[in-house]
Parts: C-alpha cells; structure tokens; sequence
C-alpha cells in the first residue's frame, strides 16, 4: 500500500492542470495550491500516508458527514422528517430545490441539508452544541488536539450571505426550531474544523468497520445504519458530481471545498485525500484523481467485478 500511495503522491504533485482553489470563502483562497497528501486507515490500526499527510487543511463539507452522525443519534429516524435522502442534481449552495419542496432540502449535504442538520443537532446553547460536534470528532479520530480554525469560520461568517438567505427561507416555512444566526454560527464553525489527510481518515474509519470505532472497540452507529450513511455519501457526497465520482472511484466519498474528500471503502479502509485545486463543481480535481487510481489498483470500488 506504501508503494502505490508512493507513486499517486507522485504522479499528482507532477501534474500541471491542479484546478482552482474556493475563492468565494477569501481564507480558502490563500491556500498554496502546491499541495497534495493521502492517507489510508485500515480497522487493524494502520495508517499509511504520502505527501504532506501532516499539513492542517479546512475539512469543510466533509464535517457534515459527522454533523449527521450525531443528529441520527440524536433525533433517529425522525430526521428525514427535516431532511430528504435523494440526490439534488443542483449546486451545493442552490435555493431553487427548497422553493420547490417546501423548505425541506434534497439530502444532508447540501448546504441547505447540512444547515437543517445543525438545527436538529442543537440542544441548549450554540457553543455547547459545537463544543458537543468538535468532541465527536476528537473521539472519532482518536486526537484531542483537533480543533476550529477561527480565521476561516470568520470569513465563512463575513462572506455567508447565500447560505443565510438558504436558512431564512427554511425558517420561513417553519421548519428551524432555534435562532437562525444561532444555527449558521454553529454551520460555519464545524465547517471550519481543521484536519489532516491522517486524522480524517482515522476518524472515518467508524464507517469502514460496520460502525465500530476500532481505536475504542466503540459501537458508534448500528453496522445498518453505517450502511445507510455510506449509501448518502455515494448518491449525494459530491453534490451535482456524485454521479460522476460513483462511475469513477466507485467509492461512497465526501467532498469539501477545502479540497478534502474522505472516501469510505467498506471493510477494508477509509482514505482521506487533500489537494486544495477544485473541479467546476467544487470538488478535489486531483483528490478525485487519486482516489480513481487507487480503486483501479487495489480493486477495492464496491462494483468492482
């Protein structure tokens, strides 16, 4: 595994076209965009990892498969009475779907999705939900040292408009049940968690272990209800290109305008991949890459024949 993780480093950080990083979110777009990093974690405890595994990157999006975690733990199967379960087909910040449902948004990964979810998760006040979200996550990787980059959930803050117009128009169909800027604060600053290539696969690694934390030999969800979470990061992990990443990596995965994907392989690893350049879409243009090599050479896509 070190060799063929060794020679997609490689073969990336050789690559001329890295794509663009996210410039809408200005602390993201001071990223070098020189970088690239993978690690994979298998459930017997190892972590292999090339390029700059250690280097801290803004997880982004890839927090909401976290965030969504909880809430099931939280609220059950009652959840997908605030959120749908279907691909949306649009981009990840559209309102257009949420005018047509009723304030319900498609899936929770969306940033509609993802908003309603921290409603749902936040019980008391706003720093304890995040302090709640933030803890999960150290548990989950196994590192207490992980924490909010502050400088990027201020620009998330200062730049959020669109996603403060997505959950005032689901406020007004009565769907928030806390304060709006109360729920966006707790949005930005989970997507704001900072992570790297090797944390973030440890910590979802739950997913590629039918829900059990291999560090801890913690039951974190039921081995069902790890299936289901990977069935969503398959059909809508990579917004409007999910489709697209299924026929390419084969792979259920979540992606970050940070430029993180983790990609979930069932029973065998979860792998984290970080280079900061974005495809049209939004999503890692070389993380996507690497992680269609690494399927190819290990066979490990779960429609692998």
């Amino acid at each position: 595994m070190q060799d063929i993780i060794d020679e997609i480093a490689s073969q990336m950080l050789s690559r001329a076209d890295k794509g663009k990083v996210a410039t809408y979110i200005p602390q993201l777009a001071r990223v070098n965009l020189e970088q690239f990093a993978i690690s994979v974690a298998t459930p017997d405890g190892q972590v292999v990892s090339a390029g700059c595994a250690d280097t801290l990157f803004s997880i982004q999006s890839v927090s909401k498969v976290f965030t969504l975690t909880l809430a099931l733990g939280k609220l059950g199967e009652n959840l997908w009475h605030r959120v749908g379960r279907e691909p949306s087909g649009d981009p990840f910040n559209s309102i257009v779907q949420l005018e047509h449902e009723q304030g319900k948004p498609r899936n929770p990964f969306i940033n509609a999705g993802a908003i309603a979810i921290a409603d749902a998760i936040m019980q008391g006040q706003a720093k304890e939900t995040l302090a709640e979200i933030l803890q999960f996550v150290r548990f989950l990787a196994n590192d207490n040292t992980i924490a909010i980059d502050e400088r990027v959930a201020r620009s998330e803050l200062e730049t959020g408009d669109r996603n403060a117009s997505l959950a005032h128009f689901m406020a007004s169909f009565g769907h928030f049940h806390n304060p709006v800027d109360a729920v966006l604060g707790i949005y930005f600053h989970h997507c704001s968690i900072a992570m790297n290539t090797q944390q973030l696969a440890t910590a979802g690694l739950f997913l590629a272990n039918q829900g059990i934390n291999p560090h801890t030999g913690y039951a974190v969800v039921s081995p069902r209800r790890a299936k289901r979470i990977n069935a969503l990061m398959m059909t809508c992990g990579h917004y409007d290109g999910s489709g697209e990443f299924a026929f390419r990596v084969g792979l259920p995965g979540k992606s970050g305008v940070g430029g993180g994907i983790l990609a979930i392989a069932p029973g065998k690893a979860s792998i984290a991949v970080w280079s900061p350049g974005l495809d049209p879409i939004g999503n890692s243009k070389l993380g996507t890459e690497a992680l269609e090599r690494l399927t190819h050479k290990t066979g490990w896509s779960v429609f692998a024949g």
